[in-house]
């Protein structure tokens, strides 16, 4: 069969057994496999007799290369939708050069229906409040890193992003595609594997930072449990909870390793504390000891992202406006006053101001806290994106001062489309996105009222089985949704706003969709912003003559 013995962890995915009355609701089934390096096939099919026998899983995890040299034929089948993974399964990025194209967008994205990217380097929660950490790729061996790789510098910022967090325990879930170095030091054999020669000293490193609960790995076409492992140290350090490694052979093996792995796990939000740490009697010393110990002494470089507020400004045009004063001296102040600094990304950002990622041609207004960009890919050449300075995830997430600004810019754009002959419509859609987009799109007044977007949303919904709900005129997004949960929403300039709360799966494009579609737009065929992509040189002239124009209606430049 291939798979190997599969052993449902009840007990073990709870942290013991003991008590579990109040985390029974939180329990979810995972499935993970190791390299599928392109048959489909086998795995799906594998996925969907376990599932039949044992009943469904939530998801699977794929470590290693999912993709293979021969992927082309099978792949082709369910990027067109001909086919359709049996459970939502989330993959890791290329291992090689040869599969990078199979992974157009490195911060992660669908890449057909039921199969999702993780992206470079980031965490992932689902709404179960499953935390699951992530790195793509192999250990760069040269500098700079290749496309495929990993460096010290992503080790340190995915740290960070984590770390950061004073109430910060560990992960749930760590998915790397190569095995941590040193890993089967104080524990059981891994057979044929040197452990002292395989693998990464990076994800070691992560690994020993991060405290997951479940640590998988892949490439090295082996199967290995260890066994789990204190992230303490007896006597010395409060007791927290132990980490179960587990490497995966490669998927349809003939040497019959196990290559599929299903367990239950609660979130560690959910769990009891003391439920938590309880230690199984095989417990080992933990591998990284050297490394914990050694912690301390170094310190994370800091990154781009690190840089205070106030360095972010620049003159987009000098002839235009006037400069915006970097430090306080320049704007009369003796002592100027420290911005609160904003949350960081878990992973590069292509919106953070500060990032080199960040498409500066695009660019049309900066505000203190926020700035205006021309979409790239937009719907219509007026299609915008309000966009927060620093790191924020979502509407919900913004500090007053922030959402104050985001106000002004949709005050200041309301006036400017009316004075076209346009009414904007606004969406946000908090889920698989790490930056808070504000997408703004103009639509002419003569072609549709209100009312006729608010029903062709409302319709393309109920036809996706998507519960889209007309909130109160003035009431907030943070009054029906708390920070961290995932959701979709619509607002007219007449203040009128549609919201759904995302539980599951949801349309990446919908939005789009919804105003590309002919009851709007009528222009289905931009409804993917990758097929509206525009060579650089045109996207600056768009980005020149709409700041042209936005400039009476800019508060930026008065301010």
């Amino acid at each position: 069969m291939g798979v190997g013995l599969l052993r449902l962890r009840w007990g073990r995915g709870w942290a013991g057994q003991g008590r579990v009355s109040r985390s029974y609701r939180a329990v979810s089934r995972r499935l993970a496999c190791g390299d599928v390096e392109g048959r489909l096939e086998a795995i799906f099919g594998r996925v969907r007799a376990i599932q039949a026998k044992s009943g469904r899983f939530d998801m699977l995890l794929c470590v290693g290369n999912f993709f293979g040299s021969t992927s082309e034929a099978e792949w082709a089948e369910y990027r067109t939708g001909a086919k359709k993974a049996p459970i939502p399964t989330f993959v890791l990025g290329a291992n090689n050069q040869d599969t990078l194209n199979y992974f157009p967008d490195v911060s992660g994205c669908e890449l057909a229906e039921n199969i999702t990217y993780l992206g470079r380097r980031g965490v992932y929660s689902g709404c179960s409040g499953l935390q699951i950490a992530y790195l793509s790729g192999t250990e760069a061996q040269e500098q700079p890193a290749p496309a495929h790789s990993f460096s010290t510098k992503d080790v340190a910022e995915l740290k960070m992003s984590l770390l950061s967090s004073p109430n910060f325990r560990g992960v749930d879930i760590l998915l790397t595609s190569p095995w941590p170095r040193d890993v089967g030091t104080f524990a059981n054999s891994a057979g044929e594997i040197d452990t002292k020669k395989c693998g990464s000293k990076l994800v070691s490193d992560l690994a020993a930072s991060l405290k997951p609960r479940y640590h998988f790995a892949a490439l090295e076409k082996a199967y290995y449990e260890r066994l789990p492992y204190r992230n303490h140290m007896v006597l010395q350090e409060t007791p927290q909870h132990v980490t179960r490694f587990i490497a995966l052979a490669d998927v349809g093996n003939t040497s019959k390793k196990k290559y599929l792995y299903a367990f239950s796990i609660v979130p560690m939000s959910s769990m009891d504390p003391a439920e938590l740490v309880k230690q199984p009697q095989d417990v080992t010393e933990n591998p990284y000891r050297k490394l914990r110990k050694e912690a301390p002494k170094s310190k994370a470089p800091l990154s781009a992202e690190e840089e205070p507020a106030c360095q972010f400004f620049f003159d987009l045009n000098k002839h235009q406006g006037k400069k915006r004063p970097s430090e306080g001296k320049e704007r009369g102040d003796s002592q100027p006053k420290q911005a609160k600094k904003p949350p960081q990304p878990t992973g590069p950002c292509w919106f953070c101001l500060a990032s080199p990622e960040v498409e500066k041609h695009l660019v049309v207004s900066i505000g203190t806290h926020c700035y205006l960009a021309l979409a790239k890919g937009g719907l219509s050449p007026d299609h915008v994106l309000i966009l927060p300075i620093g790191h924020y995830q979502s509407v919900v997430d913004l500090s007053s001062e922030v959402l104050e600004e985001v106000t002004k810019y949709k005050a200041a754009l309301k006036e400017f489309f009316r004075s076209k002959g346009k009414r904007y419509v606004l969406f946000e859609r908090n889920y698989r996105s790490q930056h808070l987009q504000l997408q703004v799109i103009p639509v002419p007044l003569d072609l549709c009222t209100s009312e006729d977007i608010k029903e062709a949303f409302i319709a393309q919904a109920q036809e996706q089985q998507i519960e889209l709900l007309e909130i109160p005129e003035h009431s907030d997004i943070a009054q029906v949704a708390q920070p961290g949960t995932p959701y979709f929403y619509v607002e007219l300039d007449t203040g009128e706003k549609l919201f759904h709360r995302i539980r599951g799966r949801f349309p990446l494009q919908f939005g789009r969709e919804v105003l590309a579609s002919e009851a709007l737009l009528a222009q289905p065929q931009r409804a993917d912003w990758r097929q509206c992509a525009a060579q650089r040189p045109e996207e600056a002239a768009q980005a020149r003559a709409f700041r042209h124009e936005f400039e009476p209606f800019d508060f930026s430049l008065r301010d």
